[in-house]
């Protein structure tokens, strides 16, 4: 579980990317970002920099590509957790389909809703409505920060 000091330093860093633009591959606050970029600047305003760069990937996020490297990469940084154990500051990956590798990634908020970067419409904080929690792929937590609790 993400200790509290580290939790609401990932929603802060995450508010602040609501309203950036989307952009496929993008990677800069407020000027563009996908899922995928906004994961990866929230992990580089904790951290400093980010732990491993993607490597280039369709726009399509259920295009059915073989493996779940987005899955792959998150466990190799991220602590996984049971679903039913989500807490705010965790990020979430979506499939959108069970068979389909995970495509999507957002960070639960609390209160039923989560920030992510949604495509034609930028980075927004969405409802966790029953359609986007049947295809949470997993939960994980980001690594405590120096100075967690």
């Amino acid at each position: 579980m993400s200790d509290s000091v580290t939790a609401r330093a990932v929603i802060a860093e995450a508010e602040r990317w609501i309203g950036t633009p989307y952009r496929h591959q993008g990677r800069m606050r407020g000027v563009g970002c996908d899922c995928i970029g906004l994961l990866l600047g929230v992990w580089r305003g904790l951290y400093g920099s980010v732990p491993e760069a993607p490597r280039n990937y369709a726009a399509d996020w259920a295009d059915g590509e073989r493996g779940d490297s987005l899955l792959d990469a998150c466990r190799r940084h991220f602590i996984e957790r049971p679903v039913a154990e989500m807490a705010p500051g965790d990020l979430l990956l979506f499939r959108w389909r069970p068979h389909l590798p995970a495509r999507h990634a957002g960070i639960f908020t609390g209160q039923s809703r989560f920030i992510h970067a949604y495509e034609r419409v930028g980075v927004v904080a969405s409802p966790l409505v029953p359609s986007w929690r049947r295809r949470i792929a997993a939960v994980l937590s980001f690594p405590s920060l120096p100075g967690g609790d």
